[in-house]
């Protein structure tokens, strides 16, 4: 039952970070374009979702939001906070449960 769940959480991860990955892609191509944007909240929310690795490389490899603070500081920091509940839940998981 465990590693279903665990399965589960990977394939999870998986999508929403793809999923921001190409929401970056797509907000930046529609900017270029002066159509209707994706919003900075739903940018922002899908990387607290779990997509903050995807969000990341789309930022990155689009140069998409890269001037701006809230994104530049805010991503790395949702980033942090993932990996600090992936080591807290693995610490459970391992040790405590």
């Amino acid at each position: 039952m465990r590693t279903f769940c665990i399965y589960g959480v990977l394939i999870y991860l998986a999508a929403i970070n793809i999923a921001a990955f190409f929401l970056y892609g797509i907000d930046k191509w529609k900017a270029q374009r002066n159509k209707w944007r994706v919003t900075e909240a739903r940018l922002l929310w899908i990387a607290v979702a779990g997509g903050s690795i995807g969000a990341l490389l789309g930022m990155k490899i689009w140069h998409h939001k890269t001037k701006h603070n809230k994104f530049r500081f805010g991503l790395p920091a949702i980033l942090i906070l993932h990996i600090a509940a992936v080591l807290a839940a693995g610490y459970y998981y391992y040790f405590v449960n």
